[in-house]
C-alpha cells in the first residue's frame, strides 16, 4: 500500500541449538506424539533394546565405516539410557549390530532421530573418505567439501572425513573442535580479485611462506602448463606445488595434462614441485591419476555421498516379565552380541551365546561393548587420531590399501 512504510523481516539461520538436541526438542513430532501417547496409557515403564544396524547393501560396495559414536553419547548421556556399540571407526558389512540401546521407550522416543541423524550422517561420510583413501593409496588427500553442506555441520563433517581417511580437513573450526589444522590452497577468488596470478602468488607466499606450504593454484587464466612453470619461477623454492582446477569443459584428458606439467618441471629443474588435482573428483577419476599426481583436493563426492542408510529397530521388549523378543517384519528379533576375529571377521549370535571361536582357534573378541550405564560414561573415548588409525588398519588388514 502507498504510504506505509514496510520493515522487512530480519533473516534467520535455522541451526537447532546444543540444548535442543540433547533435550530431545530436535526431533520428528511422531516420535513426541508417541511419547504422548505412552504416558497416557501408563506404560512409560516398559523397556526396550533397540539395535542400529544396515539391513540394504552399503553404497558403492561390501563394506562401511561406522562414525558419529561420540556425538550420539554427547546426546545419550546422563540419561536413564544403556548403550552397547562396536567402536567408532569399525569396517562392518550389513546386518551387523553397530549399537544396542536398553531404556524406556517412553524417554527415549525424542532422541531416535538425532541419534540416528549424527550416525547416518557420519558414516556416510567416513564410508566415503575411505574408498578415496582406498583410491589414493599412498597419495595426499585433502578433504575440503564445506561449501556442499550447511555451515552448522562443518565439524562434524570434517570429523568423519578424517576418520575416513583425509590426511587433512580445510574447516577453520575443526581447530577449535577437533584439534585439526585446518590446510588449503588459495581459490580462484584471490587471483581474480587480485587481478595478476603472479602477483596474487607473490602476495600468498610473501604472508604464508613461513607457515604453511605454499601450493599455487595454476590453471585461473592460461594453460595449466605455462602457469606452473610460471609460479616455479616466481617463486622457486618458496614453491611446494601447484594445483589444477582445470573445469570440465577445458579439461579433456586430465593425466595427459598432469604428465605434462610434471614433464615441463621436471625439464625446468623443478622436480621437487608436487602436482595436486581437484574438480569433481571421486573413485574412478583418482585411481586413474594416481600415477602421475602427488595428491588430491576432494570435495563435493565426499561431503554429499550416498548414504549409509542405518535404521534403529526394537529387538526386544520388557513389559515387567523379562525380555522378549520381537521385531517388526523383515528384521531379526532379538538382542545380538557381535563377536570379531578381525577386519570384517564378524560373527552376530544371540546376546547371551557363548563367543565362537575363530579359525585360528582363538576365541573371538567382543566388539559390541558398553558405553553408557543408565546414562553414565564408563569407557574411555579414544582420540580422533586413534579412530583414523584404526580405521587405516582395517583397510591394511583387508589389503585394500598398502
Amino acid at each position: 500500500m502507498r504510504g506505509r512504510s514496510v520493515v522487512p523481516r530480519e533473516p534467520s539461520i535455522f541451526v537447532a541449538t546444543k540444548e535442543e538436541i540433547t533435550s530431545g526438542e530436535a526431533s520428528d513430532i511422531y516420535f513426541k506424539r508417541t511419547q504422548e501417547v505412552l504416558r497416557f496409557a501408563n506404560l512409560s515403564d516398559v523397556k526396550v533394546r533397540m539395535e542400529v544396524h544396515l539391513y540394504s547393501n552399503p553404497p558403492e560396495g561390501d563394506w562401511a565405516v561406522y562414525a558419529g559414536l561420540e556425538e550420539a553419547l554427547a546426546i545419550l548421556k546422563g540419561k536413564p539410557f544403556t548403550v552397547y556399540s562396536v567402536p567408532e571407526g569399525t569396517v562392518f558389512r550389513r546386518k551387523t549390530p553397530l549399537m544396542l540401546i536398553e531404556a524406556p521407550y517412553e524417554a527415549f522416543a525424542p532422541f531416535e532421530a538425532p541419534v540416528l541423524g549424527v550416525l547416518r550422517f557420519e558414516s556416510s561420510i567416513a564410508t566415503k573418505s575411505a574408498r578415496i583413501r582406498v583410491a589414493a593409496g599412498d597419495k595426499l588427500y585433502l578433504f575440503f567439501g564445506l561449501r556442499a553442506l550447511h555451515p552448522a555441520v562443518f565439524p562434524a563433517a570434517d570429523r568423519a572425513a578424517f576418520i575416513g581417511g583425509a590426511d587433512s580437513v580445510s574447516g577453520i573450526l575443526s581447530e577449535k573442535y577437533l584439534g585439526l589444522t585446518p590446510q588449503g590452497t588459495m581459490p580462484h577468488a584471490l587471483i581474480i580479485t587480485v587481478g595478476d596470478q603472479k602477483k596474487a602468488w607473490q602476495l600468498f607466499a610473501e604472508l604464508y611462506g613461513d607457515k604453511i606450504n605454499i601450493v599455487a593454484l595454476a590453471d585461473t587464466f592460461d594453460d595449466e602448463r605455462m602457469e606452473a612453470l610460471t609460479a616455479a619461477e616466481l617463486l622457486k623454492e618458496k614453491l611446494w606445488g601447484v594445483r589444477l582446477d582445470t573445469p570440465s569443459s577445458r579439461r579433456g584428458n586430465m593425466h595427459d595434462i598432469v604428465e605434462e606439467v610434471k614433464w615441463t618441471l621436471r625439464l625446468h629443474g623443478y622436480d621437487n614441485v608436487k602436482v595436486i588435482v581437484s574438480g569433481g573428483l571421486d573413485e574412478q577419476e583418482i585411481t586413474g591419476l594416481r600415477d602421475v599426481a602427488d595428491g588430491f583436493g576432494v570435495g563435493t563426492s565426499v561431503a554429499m555421498p550416498k548414504s549409509v542408510d542405518l535404521s534403529m529397530d526394537i529387538v526386544e521388549v520388557d513389559r515387567g516379565n523379562g525380555w522378549e523378543p520381537i521385531s517388526k517384519r523383515g528384521k531379526m528379533p532379538g538382542a545380538k552380541m557381535v563377536y570379531s576375529c578381525g577386519a570384517l571377521k564378524h560373527h552376530v549370535v544371540p546376546w547371551s551365546a557363548e563367543p565362537p571361536t575363530c579359525d585360528d582357534s582363538r576365541r573371538a573378541a567382543p566388539l559390541l561393548v558398553k558405553y553408557l550405564d543408565n546414562g553414565k560414561l564408563v569407557r574411555d573415548l579414544p582420540s580422533l587420531d586413534e579412530i583414523r588409525s584404526y580405521v587405516i588398519s582395517q583397510l591394511k588388514e583387508l589389503k585394500l590399501l598398502q
